[in-house]
């Protein structure tokens, strides 16, 4: 069984993570990849103590990269677009 702390990994500090922040009030948030969305929804929920609107998933696929002569992968992630119910708020960043 997973804990709500398996579920979430860590939020995600993109130009484009915090600008559909500040204007449609959605936080984006790495999730673990076999997580659904009723699972990602109740660990929000129970960990920041706000109430969740919808989930939306996408799965990324890793890129190739190259070092040198050799070819390398990097990791395949599932990022969460979390939308809050009007007059919610959360912010990762205290008194910054």
């Amino acid at each position: 069984m997973k804990t709500v702390y398996d579920v979430i990994k860590k939020p995600l500090f993109t130009e484009k993570g915090m600008d559909i922040k500040e204007r449609e009030n959605k936080i984006l948030i790495e999730v673990n990849a076999g997580a659904n969305k009723h699972e990602i929804k109740e660990a929000i929920q129970e960990i920041f103590k706000v109430k969740v609107e919808k989930i939306a998933t996408v799965s990324v696929k890793g890129k190739m990269k190259r070092h040198g002569k050799y070819l390398g992968r990097r990791s395949d992630r599932k990022k969460a677009i979390v939308t809050l119910k009007q007059g919610e708020k959360l912010d990762f960043i205290e008194g910054a």
